[in-house]
C-alpha cells in the first residue's frame, strides 16, 4: 500500500517535483508529525469488504448482530457514510476505517485525515 504526501510551508525549491512514496507504517508516523496525505487510493469495493469478513470466518450480518444491530443494518455502511457502522466493520477487520474508505476519511482538498467520531448517546 503506497501513499503520497505533500509538505506544506516549505519552499518548493527544497522539494523535488516527484512525489515521495511511503509505506503504511511510515505514513501513519508522518501523519502524526503533521504531514498531509493526498490519497491516491480508492475505496474498497463492497464485495471486497464482504470477502475480507468471509476470510475471517464471518458474515456482515453476523457482525451486525454481534454489535446489537439488525442483521442488515451494517450493509448501510457499504453504500453511504455512517461512521458507527464503518468503525464496527473496520474494528472486526483490525484496521482503521480510512484503509477501507479513504474518500470518507481524508479531505480531498488538503489531504488531511478527518476526525470522524461516533456520536455519543444522550440520555433524554
Amino acid at each position: 500500500m503506497l501513499f503520497y504526501f505533500s509538505i506544506t510551508g516549505l519552499s518548493s525549491l527544497l522539494l523535488s517535483c516527484r512525489p515521495v512514496i511511503y509505506t503504511t507504517n511510515i505514513a501513519s508516523n508522518l501523519i502524526k508529525k503533521g504531514l498531509k496525505m493526498i490519497s491516491r487510493k480508492s475505496d474498497w469495493h463492497p464485495a471486497d469488504i464482504i470477502a475480507a469478513l468471509r476470510k475471517r470466518g464471518t458474515t456482515l450480518a453476523e457482525v451486525s448482530r454481534k454489535a446489537g444491530l439488525s442483521s442488515s443494518t451494517l450493509a448501510n455502511a457499504l453504500s453511504r457514510p455512517w461512521p458507527k457502522g464503518e468503525w464496527i466493520i473496520a474494528n472486526y477487520l483490525e484496521i482503521h476505517p480510512s484503509e477501507i474508505w479513504p474518500s470518507r476519511y481524508f479531505d480531498p482538498n488538503t489531504g488531511e485525515l478527518l476526525e470522524r467520531k461516533i456520536r455519543e448517546q444522550t440520555n433524554n
